[in-house]
């Protein structure tokens, strides 16, 4: 790979919002997927079919059936890549090798052109990916003091049937409210994981100070969260504190100091920058 290779693809990792670093390839695609998806339709972020394809094609090398077939298509309709059907039919027919059904049609309804080149990104060896981790690895939960064990029992018994990982909902309820189960805010957020009566209401939250109820509708909503930012932690935790339309309306994190410093102290106690997520769930849970 020549050094301008590598560091195109650096960048577009940058850009997206990723970190380069040595994760292995099944931890980096569904988020490498999910942002190239996001510039690809502009959705959250500017529309940027360029860095779109950067990433699909970085996705695709990494063995992505999903990506080499988005790619295909980019390249036949001249998408962030220059019109090149023998280009499209050699990446729909990798596609099609996996298994790929949309693959498998359209190579079926082009010329065969096996003799046709891949993109160059796709030609390197897989030396630069993106370093990202599912919620499933280790992490290591930082020491909280012996007094808020009961907290950390209840949150590692509740978490799993959320798919949270339990060392995010710690981190959250640390920053939120130092663990104390009857904190109120100047904004009447209540209780550990500080839930406003409206999202205490969206989550069915009847009690915001019983520790259990309260630990529940912050786990749903970080559930939620996780699914709508695609497991980007910076966004889930900048959507916790500011709101999602917040997040939205700046895409990415407002630039509002309070949130800007909640952030850092998450990631300060969270140490993954992306949360393992399963879309088909979080998409049915409730919205504003």
């Amino acid at each position: 790979m020549t050094l301008i290779q590598r560091n195109t693809l650096h960048a577009a990792c940058l850009l997206a919002g990723l970190l380069c670093g040595s994760a292995t390839p099944a931890q980096t695609l569904v988020p490498l997927l999910a942002a190239a998806a996001r510039h690809e339709h502009g959705e959250g972020v500017p529309r940027d079919e360029t860095l779109a394809a950067s990433l699909y094609c970085y996705a695709a090398r990494l063995g992505s059936a999903d990506a080499q077939y988005a790619l295909g298509w980019m390249v036949a309709n001249g998408r962030g890549l220059a019109r090149d059907d023998g280009m499209a039919w050699r990446l729909f027919a990798l596609a099609a090798g996996q298994q790929h059904a949309q693959a498998t049609a359209l190579m079926a309804s082009m010329p065969a052109r096996p003799d046709a080149g891949l993109p160059e990104c796709m030609q390197a060896p897989a030396a630069v990916t993106v370093d990202v981790t599912p919620a499933s690895a280790a992490v290591t939960i930082p020491s909280y003091p012996a007094s808020t064990a009961p907290v950390q029992r209840l949150v590692e018994r509740l978490a799993p049937a959320y798919d949270i990982d339990p060392a995010l909902a710690l981190a959250v309820i640390s920053v939120e409210s130092g663990f104390r189960a009857n904190a109120v805010s100047p904004r009447n957020a209540q209780g550990l994981m500080q839930l406003i009566p409206a999202t205490a209401r969206r989550f069915g939250v009847v009690n915001p100070f019983d520790p259990e109820a309260n630990i529940r509708g912050g786990l749903a909503y970080l559930r939620w969260l996780v699914g709508e930012f695609d497991g980007d932690v910076r966004l889930v935790a900048a959507a916790y504190n500011a709101g999602e339309n917040a997040v939205r309306r700046h895409g990415g994190v407002p630039p509002f100091p309070e949130t800007r410093n909640y952030v850092q102290r998450i990631l300060n106690l969270y140490s993954l920058p992306f949360h393992d997520y399963h879309r088909r769930v979080t998409r049915q849970l409730p919205s504003p």
